[in-house]
């Protein structure tokens, strides 16, 4: 595996951020006093064990959720009573396990659905289809960006599962975020698909946040520049990837020992 690069003295800001984040169901803590700092230019991966609560967390960050306690501060503000639609015109914008694209229109078409609301476009529905016509230099752009130029007339029904996922990160990039969370953005990919998906990871962190729920963890090691490993919604360790790895409780947690 390759080793994450470590961070330099001079951090970059953090622009996300939770204190004591907290979530219970019932009588069962699924996440317990977590401290999270996610900072901008950076690939930020929350990893650990199956049931650890890492799609909990990112289901109170991106307000889905309630937290029981805690605090969410986004690019400054305090987002924690703020409802999920407010933050990710703040900025905050998510994808999910499942692929989320419109089947039945074309590559050039799911984008285009995703520009509107940044241009003002979602809800003037008495205009017609050729003001779309506006949004494609964009697009394009967008398109060529992660890689899909050859299927931008195809209909994203006829794409294979890993350039369905490229797909959406296409139209989650359209909302201009400024903080992209992606959850599980390699499952069901093959190889090829995970090195293009990790180039563009890459290439949006430059300009932008990125925090990752990622299983696969050569990809998190090639790619991350900070880990976070939750184990029964707490944290166990945090650093970069070579430092979490050296560590004993991570590789008890992930052999599946009775310690973990």
């Amino acid at each position: 595996m390759a080793v994450s690069a470590t961070l330099t003295d001079n951090e970059p800001r953090v622009v996300l951020s939770a204190r004591g984040l907290s979530k219970n169901f019932g009588a069962f803590a699924a996440v317990k006093n977590v401290d999270l700092d996610v900072r901008h230019q950076r690939v930020h991966a929350l990893i650990g064990p199956n049931g650890a609560g890492k799609t909990t967390v990112f289901n109170l960050l991106t307000k889905f959720l309630q937290p029981t306690a805690g605090s969410i501060t986004l690019l400054g503000s305090d987002i924690t009573k703020t409802p999920p639609d407010k933050v990710a015109r703040m900025g905050l914008v998510r994808s999910f396990q499942i692929s989320a694209v419109f089947p039945h229109l074309t590559v050039l078409d799911n984008v285009r659905v995703a520009l509107q609301r940044p241009n003002s476009l979602s809800t003037q529905f008495w205009l017609p289809m050729s003001s779309l016509n506006r949004l494609n230099a964009r697009a394009d752009e967008l398109i060529e960006a992660v890689g899909l130029k050859r299927e931008r007339n195809a209909l994203a029904a006829d794409l294979s599962y890993g350039r369905k996922r490229v797909l959406e990160i296409a139209t989650t990039l359209a909302l201009d975020p400024k903080v992209l969370l992606l959850d599980e953005p390699m499952a069901g990919m093959g190889q090829e698909d995970i090195g293009t998906v990790s180039s563009i990871i890459r290439k949006v962190a430059k300009e932008r946040a990125v925090l990752m729920v990622e299983h696969n963890l050569s990809v998190v090691a090639d790619i991350c520049h900070h880990v976070t490993v939750l184990q029964r919604g707490e944290i166990l360790a945090e650093g970069d990837y070579a430092a979490v790895s050296r560590d004993e409780r991570v590789r008890l947690a992930y052999m599946g020992t009775e310690e973990a």
